[in-house]
């Protein structure tokens, strides 16, 4: 069997809303600078009108001289134009199943592609591979990789984009998730050390409702999105500590491990991040620090299933825990399965970007009762749905 064709397809369509799709967005490092603070910039489509969002997203396709396929996706339009261009001439004509030996050449011909959106490409064509390895043997990728371990993994909601400056609203939205079944959500800060004391008082009172909301008993994970520094975090951690959040996560810039390890060592949190690094050498810089508790690679970020499982390989022999972002649900929940409860106890489920990002599927994975069930598809299950296409163009040709 041999590669015969690289597609990338740019696909539109409008998915309803009720209301404005983005309520609110999360605190971003860029935001010690005044100007950007209040901007707010929300990504993965447009909203057309009160009731409507529209999307357009790119997605890759392999196709191989027996008729097997694979597909990954969506994938920004930068990252697509680097698979077709950087990529497809190394894939075209080789063995599909060598997934190994394609993501090492395609890792060192890329020099200069060790991270960013060359990585993302990397990780997507390794993606498609796993998917349409599945679909030659017949069977969910989860089984290649040795799993079930269980017949479904915990999911917890990460609530981006909900409103988290109006204590009524965070109330009524944490309680209706709590309602569907997630016993943990994970919410995220909208300020930083440059929105002064009223910033951090107002982050501090996020944490309080939440947990008031939520009673004793159900986890609370807390995102800070690389926007802040070593003394914010401290201060913060020691003001929210009473009401026992699960982890604190990417509370500074990823390549400041120094800044993670102090952290660390100052508060009583565990500290969770490194969804922003790549590869096993990038997440052995935070595993040899000793600067995380739970690392947590993004399968479509970091290098793609591949790569992902020998980080895992990695952090768990150290006794970490291992929960994939979830970027992808799809994909993710296939390597979740796969892998020890003790060590991967939670999927992540981004209740607003899983729904735009598996728009187009056919079969998108969506928690029920607060656990995700993966289907037994052949490969990863990323067959498109015709219905939800409103235009199809074939990218990079």
């Amino acid at each position: 069997m041999k590669i015969t064709a690289i597609r990338l397809s740019r696909l539109r369509g409008t998915m309803p809303t009720d209301g404005a799709f983005w309520e609110e967005r999360l605190v971003r490092p860029i935001d010690i600078y005044a100007e950007y603070r209040a901007r707010d910039d929300f990504e993965g489509g447009v909203q057309a009108d009160p009731g409507h969002f529209r999307i357009e997203a790119y997605f890759l396709q392999i196709e191989t001289d027996d008729g097997v396929i694979g597909i990954a996706g969506p994938v920004p339009e930068g990252v697509a134009s680097i698979i077709a261009g950087r990529l497809r001439p190394i894939l075209l004509g080789r063995d599909p199943v060598a997934h190994e030996l394609l993501w090492d050449q395609m890792h060192r011909i890329m020099v200069h592609g060790r991270q960013g959106d060359a990585m993302l490409a990397i990780s997507a064509v390794d993606c498609a591979l796993w998917d349409l390895k599945g679909r030659w043997l017949g069977q969910p990728v989860y089984r290649l990789l040795g799993g079930p371990t269980r017949a479904a993994v915990p999911a917890y909601a990460s609530m981006l984009g909900f409103n988290v400056l109006d204590a009524g609203r965070v109330r009524a939205r944490a309680q209706e998730y709590q309602a569907k079944g997630y016993r943990a959500q994970k919410w995220f800060f909208r300020h930083g050390p440059m929105s002064g004391p009223e910033g951090m008082r107002k982050n501090v009172e996020l944490v309080r409702t939440l947990r008031d909301a939520l009673g004793p008993d159900d986890d609370i994970m807390l995102d800070c999105w690389q926007a802040m520094d070593v003394p914010y975090v401290i201060e913060l951690a020691g003001r929210i500590a009473e009401f026992r959040p699960k982890w604190l996560e990417e509370c500074v810039m990823p390549d400041r491990i120094d800044s993670y390890r102090r952290i660390k060592d100052k508060i009583s949190i565990p500290l969770s991040g490194a969804e922003h690094e790549y590869t096993r050498w990038g997440f052995r810089r935070f595993i040899d620090a000793g600067a995380l508790d739970i690392v947590q690679p993004d399968i479509y970020w970091c290098g793609g299933i591949s790569e992902t499982l020998k980080i895992i390989a990695c952090a768990t022999a150290h006794d970490l825990i291992v929960i994939p972002h979830g970027h992808s649900t799809p994909a993710g929940i296939h390597v979740s399965l796969a892998q020890s409860p003790i060590h991967t106890p939670y999927q992540e489920y981004l209740v607003k970007w899983n729904t735009i990002h598996q728009h187009f599927l056919a079969h998108p994975v969506v928690p029920e009762g607060g656990m995700i069930r993966c289907n037994d598809l052949p490969g990863i299950g990323m067959d498109l749905d015709p219905a939800k296409i409103e235009e199809e163009t074939e990218a990079f040709a």
